[in-house]
């Protein structure tokens, strides 16, 4: 599929495609549908929202764009300023790679390094943003982001013979689920569970359920960076517990073997962060959810949003492996 914009209004991203997974299915004892994000542009869905954002900024009058991002985010702010010919300032704390800070300067963008967490690199960011002319693209927590990330669900229900028995993504500072409960609205299927995934060290959504309010975790310890915002968007808590958002929170391991298993059964490499989603189904926790009645026990199908991430290189799995103990 060409990486060309899509629709009339000549966004950023493509209909990504929806594929069902034998080995998943197997898997998760029920047929599972890829909606393959990792095959956009700048290799994530973040492109979808964020696009949109930047698109709409700068038709008012927008002249520099910043963004704080441990990396896709960033990517796609890099990428649609390119696309309508502006600067873009990415802001990433230290623990970004070398190889993701030389895809944002390859994209054009001007990259500083603030801070150890994305949550210090986003102060950063909005001081620059005082700036006259410049814009904060914020990676995660604006309407015009989750209405991009809508789109999604509406490719869904035009691939789809039939509403999906569940959803299944993965939750970093939520502008995802956002969208995509969004987007369930709007194509009339409000009724679809939605299953949130996080990893321990990177629950802030979990955590926020569980004391029925915002929550900042202490810190990110999570080997899946792109997860890491302490604090969860408000919006995205409100959604959450509007909606019975069913929170899954798995071990860094799950996700890495998902990761690798995920490699071996459909040819593609996720950041672990995706890797998160995918040990819902490799380790069982869908499974498990069904026979705790918190899901349906048959499923027709359930959607994996797999969404991907440019954060990572073949030679980064084995070092994961051996970091948390499984080489």
């Amino acid at each position: 599929m060409a990486a060309r914009p899509h629709g009339d209004g000549g966004r950023f991203h493509i209909v990504s495609p929806v594929l069902e997974s034998l080995a998943l299915s197997r898997a998760a004892g029920t047929k599972v549908y890829m909606k393959l994000e990792n095959v956009q542009p700048t290799g994530s869905f973040k492109i979808r929202g964020i696009g949109y954002l930047c698109q709409e900024a700068a038709k008012k009058g927008c002249r520099h764009f910043v963004c704080s991002s441990g990396g896709n985010a960033g990517l796609a702010t890099a990428y649609a300023a390119r696309k309508l010919g502006l600067p873009a300032t990415v802001v990433v704390p230290s623990s970004t790679g070398p190889a993701m800070v030389r895809k944002l300067q390859e994209l054009g963008a001007e990259v500083e390094v603030c801070g150890q967490v994305w949550d210090e690199a986003n102060k950063r960011a909005q001081e620059l943003a005082q700036a006259e002319g410049w814009v904060s693209i914020h990676p995660f927590d604006h309407p015009l982001i989750w209405q991009g990330h809508a789109s999604l669900v509406r490719e869904l229900r035009e691939s789809l013979e039939s509403k999906p028995g569940a959803v299944l993504l993965s939750v970093g500072g939520g502008g995802l689920l956002a969208g995509v409960v969004a987007g369930l609205r709007e194509v009339g299927w409000p009724d679809v569970p939605v299953v949130a995934a996080e990893t321990w060290g990177a629950h802030s959504l979990h955590a926020a359920l569980e004391a029925g309010r915002l929550v900042s975790l202490p810190d990110i310890t999570s080997v899946a960076k792109c997860l890491g915002a302490k604090t969860v968007a408000a919006r995205v808590l409100q959604c959450a517990q509007e909606c019975g958002v069913i929170s899954q929170v798995v071990e860094d391991a799950e996700a890495v073997r998902a990761m690798e298993q995920f490699l071996d059964d459909e040819r593609l490499l996720v950041e672990p962060a995706c890797g998160a989603v995918l040990a819902l189904l490799y380790a069982g926790h869908l499974r498990r959810l069904q026979r705790e009645g918190r899901l349906a026990a048959a499923l027709a199908s359930v959607v994996v949003v797999v969404c991907g991430g440019s954060g990572v290189q073949a030679a980064e799995l084995p070092a994961l492996k051996r970091q948390l103990g499984l080489a």
